[in-house]
């Protein structure tokens, strides 16, 4: 009999350090490595368009979601291949492709890749003060663990006037608004440089991920970069921390440099 107590209270003992563990696990955060890269259609510095160094560069940096940026989509220049789909099936992730403009006989535009699932995505077309090549967001809900996760990637205007820039975060201004209460992380080309009127007002209502790395960040031109115009941004929501960002230092495979930024989701220390 009092075997059987003994081992009674040991199964109870088992139990407890069982569930104790089961909720340290639960407490701990998740971490998601966010990659943003501007493509240039696949084009490299030599000229050459190869998707599968594109994709073993995307492998190599372990990537959860990436912000694809100049993506063709079955346009002549790039002999008609499905970029989005071609990348997905080379990297074994899950794609999503939104057209911001009508291109060759094809799509071009913005595009995310992810490991995680997704739930729902849409575009946003920029806004534009005057007529020239359309510019968009795509919004993508994604599940990380049980969180959900809110991801955008860009790609603003590019001229030298940052009027069209300037009306494109009054934009993401109004799109974060009802995200309030979610993680968000935004990526892309925002064609600004970090003490532009551009980016202090995009400070205003994200956070630079940049403010955790070290160097200059420059991302362009890819073989020898002199500017930082790249960003991984997040809205400061309290269960979501960066905790790296680096320029990924590839200098060939597209005019930019990627650029990786590494997250813990969680729920924030009370």
């Amino acid at each position: 009999m009092c075997g059987l107590r003994a081992l009674v209270r040991m199964l109870g003992i088992v139990a407890l350090v069982v569930l104790a563990c089961s909720g340290c696990a639960a407490d701990r955060p998740m971490t998601i490595r966010v990659l943003s890269y501007n493509i240039h259609h696949g084009e490299g510095m030599d000229e050459r368009v190869d998707l599968e160094r594109i994709a073993r560069l995307i492998r190599e940096t372990n990537a959860d979601l990436v912000a694809l940026q100049e993506v063709d989509r079955g346009v002549r220049r790039t002999n008609q291949v499905d970029e989005p789909a071609r990348l997905a099936e080379l990297t074994g992730m899950t794609a999503v492709f939104e057209r911001n403009i009508v291109f060759q006989g094809g799509d071009y535009g913005n595009a995310v890749l992810s490991r995680l699932p997704i739930e729902r995505h849409q575009n946003h077309y920029l806004p534009q003060s005057q007529p020239d090549e359309q510019r968009g967001a795509l919004e993508v809900h994604v599940r990380a663990g049980n969180r959900k996760l809110v991801f955008f990637a860009t790609h603003l205007d590019y001229r030298e006037n940052d009027a069209e820039r300037m009306l494109s975060i009054e934009l993401f201004e109004k799109l974060l608004a009802p995200l309030r209460e979610m993680p968000v992380i935004m990526a892309g080309d925002f064609n600004a440089r970090p003490d532009s009127r551009v980016m202090v007002r995009a400070r205003t209502i994200l956070v630079d991920t940049f403010d955790v790395g070290t160097g200059p960040g420059f991302t362009f031109p890819a073989s020898e970069p002199d500017r930082r115009i790249d960003y991984i941004m997040h809205n400061g929501h309290l269960d979501l921390r960066c905790v790296e960002f680096r320029v990924i230092p590839e200098p060939v495979a597209s005019d930019h440099r990627p650029i990786l930024a590494v997250f813990e989701l969680g729920k924030a220390p009370r």
